[in-house]
């Protein structure tokens, strides 16, 4: 399980990598920008925090990271924008994505009977 989550963070990351810092006419449409930009940081969130179970806050270190580093690279790119807005949208969604992960686990954790001798 783990092994599939980190190799589906690489392809959420390298995805998004590629949406963000490639040519607005190559990028990939899907609906509404902020939408896209919440579902890609949320599902980014969550393969990272299956990854990394014991390393939540890093990985939320990471995602906010990534976020704003992405944003900033933009602004090299005369065709592309870089905004703060943007950027809080897909850090607040990656933490979101890492929230939910972390406390779904609590819950399993508290909830599945444990076996005491």
């Amino acid at each position: 399980m783990i092994l599939l989550s980190r190799l589906a963070a690489i392809f959420l990351l390298a995805l998004i990598v590629f949406a963000t810092l490639s040519p607005i006419g190559l990028r990939p449409h899907l609906g509404d920008a902020n939408l896209e930009r919440a579902l890609a940081y949320l599902l980014l969130g969550s393969a990272l925090a299956l990854s990394f179970p014991r390393h939540a806050m890093r990985m939320a270190v990471f995602v906010v990271g990534i976020a704003a580093v992405l944003e900033a690279l933009q602004l090299i790119d005369p065709g592309r924008h870089g905004r703060i807005e943007d950027m809080i949208v897909k850090a607040a969604a990656g933490l979101i994505g890492i929230g939910v992960v972390v406390l779904a686990g609590r819950l399993l954790r508290r909830s599945s009977p444990t076996e005491r001798q």
